[in-house]
């Protein structure tokens, strides 16, 4: 898991970079070798009796399927910094949108169906993400998975709750219910009441030189958060990451 995870925030970080699609930058071979990666799982994946069982697609990762993962990612980015009333000028909320469509376009999304503009993506996301958000059994055990893969270190005493109170703070009371995510009554209100702050400190917004040592403390530890998120992510990983084709299904899922 933490091995797919790494290899999904390449890509994230990639598009991120400053020259991603130029020649000096990754992006463009990290697309190509995603969308590579996806064929050799179009390939394989029907060939398993399990998956043949219980898909209701004869071939995985549709169309469909990647505008749900694109939505996922640049347009709840840009919904979640219009909640937290991030001012983000025009032109790079217009470039923003543009490299993650020339992502699209570039990992096989067939261009009429990349949005042209927010309001699009928008509008879209309402029909291909959010009929289908629902409670599932495959999806309480993968949240569950992703709230411990901080465990190795510190055992989940203090990263699962507070991955668990970002959690909900970011997705929201229902979806955080439908994973079975446990309210954390230290956690909860921390995140509901003092990150929207936070962003605001980061973006220049607001300034924190008067403020109370105690709320200072707590903004040092949210962005002491951000590193353990990242490190606990790539920890287990190898250097460089590399995105490669499959050759086999999960050996304990033939």
């Amino acid at each position: 898991m933490r091995d797919r995870i790494t290899k999904t925030a390449k890509l994230g970080y990639d598009v991120g970079t400053e020259k991603a699609f130029d020649p000096e930058g990754e992006m463009i071979v990290t697309c190509v070798k995603t969308r590579l990666a996806h064929s050799g799982v179009r390939h394989l994946l029907p060939k398993s009796p399990n998956w043949s069982k219980v898909a209701d697609e004869s071939i995985p990762i549709s169309q469909a399927d990647m505008m749900v993962t694109w939505h996922s990612l640049p347009t709840t980015v840009m919904k979640q910094l219009a909640k937290w009333k991030v001012p983000i000028p025009a032109d790079e909320s217009a470039a923003f949108l543009h490299s993650w469509q020339l992502t699209g376009h570039m990992l096989g999304i067939r261009d009429e169906y990349i949005p042209k503009s927010w309001d699009e993506a928008n509008a879209q996301a309402k029909q291909v993400l959010d009929p289908i958000l629902a409670p599932t059994p495959e999806g309480v055990k993968l949240a569950d998975m992703l709230l411990n893969l901080a465990s190795f270190i510190d055992l989940g005493i203090l990263s699962k709750p507070v991955l668990g109170a970002l959690t909900r703070y970011v997705l929201g009371d229902e979806i955080a219910g439908w994973l079975k995510i446990p309210r954390e009554p230290v956690w909860d209100p921390v995140f509901e009441n003092l990150w929207p702050p936070f962003v605001a400190v980061r973006e220049g917004i607001l300034d924190l030189t008067d403020a109370p040592k105690q709320l200072r403390q707590v903004y040092w530890l949210f962005d002491e958060i951000i590193r353990q998120v990242v490190l606990f992510v790539l920890s287990g990983a190898n250097y460089p990451i590399s995105i490669s084709i499959p050759t086999t299904n999960n050996p304990n899922y033939p």
